[in-house]
Parts: structure tokens; sequence; C-alpha cells
């Protein structure tokens, strides 16, 4: 039988909107297929040790909570999860946490505060924040079964830019994205996917989950192929009337 270990970092601290789900989502649909799927949470002061996991969940926080787990980030978890990310581990970030892999975060009165750098992207914070419900459309997950839309609820004032070997998660459909001037929402970077969507984005996005789960599968075991298909409908039709009601909203 298949095994995923599944790391949750901050979970006390990173844990805005829902973001827990992220979790159970990907736990839940392993355990529908007869995988296993074990969770472990570390916070500030525990020894994050990368060959452990398969997954790792960094989540959202408010400013506060990111100056709380500022230091243990960069100086004590930093150089294992730079190094996770350089030997392919999954990882899902969201908001906050996806600020944190970035180099820096430019507050809107001209102060810099150093993030991790696992990541060549940055943040410029502003006096606007952006909140709503966001669609946007991921080219990877495009296929016969799926559309290749994603919504979830983003709420921030932080606009984020991407360096040239970092691409976007998807396109804007509706909504602001990393910033609201280019049209891109999220990050990807090796096997790193970050986005500004909570509320939480898994469960809502059966697709996305399968993804990740399938990305962590093929990287731990070589005979792995696809995985299982799932009755979504029900998550399928909460999924579709989510897009439609956001996409037609003024």
């Amino acid at each position: 039988m298949y095994e995923l270990n599944i790391c949750h970092l901050y979970p006390d601290l990173l844990n805005l909107y829902g973001d827990r789900g992220n979790i159970i989502a990907i736990k839940k649909r392993c355990e529908w297929r007869g995988i296993s799927a074990n969770v472990f949470n570390l916070t500030l002061g525990d020894t994050f040790e990368p060959e452990t996991y398969d997954i790792v969940f960094l989540g959202g926080g408010q400013d506060y909570e990111q100056e709380i787990i500022q230091d243990d980030v960069l100086n004590q978890k930093g150089p294992e999860i730079k190094n996770a990310i350089k030997n392919d581990k999954v990882f899902l970030c969201i908001c906050g946490g996806y600020q944190l892999l970035g180099n820096y975060y430019k507050t809107w009165d001209g102060k810099e505060i150093e993030f991790l750098g696992a990541l060549n992207l940055w943040t410029i914070g502003g006096k606007k924040r952006m909140i709503g419900n966001i669609v946007f459309e991921c080219d990877f997950l495009k296929s016969p079964d799926s559309d290749g839309l994603v919504v979830g609820f983003e709420n921030h004032s932080g606009r984020t830019y991407l360096g040239p070997e970092v691409t976007p998660l998807g396109k804007v459909v509706k909504g602001y994205g990393n910033n609201g001037e280019d049209k891109h929402e999220g990050a990807i970077y090796k096997n790193v996917y970050c986005s500004y969507s909570h509320g939480s984005l898994l469960p809502k996005n059966p697709a996305l989950t399968d993804h990740l789960i399938t990305l962590a599968l093929k990287q731990k075991y070589k005979d792995f192929v696809s995985l299982q298909k799932l009755d979504d409908s029900l998550e399928e039709r909460a999924r579709t009337s989510m897009i439609s009601k956001t996409v037609t909203s003024g």
C-alpha cells in the first residue's frame, strides 16, 4: 500500500480562513483510495527533517504571526526547507506562507523585511487590500476531465512579483491574483505550488488536490502511475457553481 507523510508547518500560527482544510482534503482523498496519509504538525523550535515528509504545507498568517516565526524560518528550519525544495519535495504554500518563501517583503512605507529566499519572488505592501473570490486558469490541470479552472478566496495587501525562473500558478479570470496588474496568480518552482487562495483552496478544487498527491507519489514510488478516479460529482457541482457566480458577479 502507498503511504504519504504530510508536514504541516506552524499550524498554530499560520491558519487563516480555514487553510487547515487543505491538509484535510489531501488526507481524505488519499484515504478514499486506500493510500495511508499521516499528518505531522511542526511549530517553533521543532526540527524539520525533510526526508521524513512527502508533502509540506505552509498556510497563511497576518504580519504579526509572520514576525513571530521569522527567526525560526530563516535560521532554524530555513536551510532544510531550501534543501527540500532543491530535492523536489512537494510544497503547497498559501498567502503569508507563499510570501515567506520569497526574497523580501517591503512595507508600504518602505521598510524591507528579509524572507527565506527559497524562491526568486518578492512582495511589496500596499494600502489597499485585494479581497474577494478569485477564479484562475491552470494549463497543467486541463484534460478531458478538467477545465483547468480553480476557484478560491483572496485577502491580501501585498503585491507579489515573480523572477524569471518562477512561473505563475495560473492566469486570472476574475479577481486580483499576485498583484492586480499582470493577471498572474500564484507561483510554481520545481514542485513548490504557491497561491493567494484561501477558503480553503484544495477542498474546492479536487483536480489540483489530486495533482499534488500524484506528484508526491511519483517522487516516492517509482512504480506509481496514476490515481484511481473518485466520484467527484458533488465537489464538481459546488466548484462550477462557485466559478459561475464569481465570473458573472460585478
